[in-house]
């Protein structure tokens, strides 16, 4: 299913026909060359004084990490996530070296949320977000460092039709036309 995004301009098609399914391709797989290229994308996302405070963790289907991952997630979100080939978590350093408070670290590791996100899609894949987690319970299940707080879940995979979803909640949601705050009401200063 293709929703492309309705734009006041004409934008990249990678751009334009990014958006974020819950209905994965149970069957589907990814090679150790597709992920490397997301995570590579994500490396390379423009950072705060080149701090680079993100961090992942990688999970497949069929690893103990996956089934980790999907027991920290919220309510709906574990119905439908076994599906999906590869669970990403993105975490930040906060602190910076001299323990001082890094305020750029949400903006940075939401910056190469984005470009791994644009990669998956470049490459046939699509990515979910989700926030709904236990944030507490990922750093003890993960073991993250202190000052490594995670942010968000993706969802990568291989996009199948809404009605494999079987919930009609969630089919509803899936078929549902995207929609955006109009651009001139995001606007708060300034003109185009």
């Amino acid at each position: 299913m293709r929703k492309k995004a309705e734009t006041s301009v004409d934008l990249h098609p990678i751009l334009a026909e990014r958006w974020s399914p819950r209905s994965f391709d149970g069957n589907s797989t990814i090679s150790a060359v597709d992920l490397t290229a997301m995570l590579e994308a994500a490396r390379w996302a423009p950072s705060s004084n080149n701090g680079q405070p993100w961090r992942f963790v990688v999970a497949k289907r069929g690893e103990y990490e996956f089934s980790k991952m999907i027991d920290l997630l919220a309510g709906f979100n574990q119905i439908w996530t076994p599906k999906a080939v590869a669970l990403i978590m993105v975490a930040t350093k906060t602190m910076n070296e001299d323990g001082s408070n890094r305020g750029s670290a949400l903006y940075d590791a939401g910056l190469a949320a984005s470009l791994l996100t644009v990669e998956a899609h470049h490459r046939g894949f699509v990515v979910r977000q989700m926030g709904g987690f236990d944030r507490a319970a990922a750093v003890t299940a993960f073991e993250l460092q202190e000052g490594i707080a995670p942010i968000v879940i993706l969802a990568i995979g291989k996009q199948a039709p809404a009605e494999s979803l079987q919930d009609p909640t969630l089919v509803e949601r899936e078929i549902a036309d995207r929609t955006r705050i109009p651009l001139q009401d995001l606007i708060v200063g300034g003109s185009i």
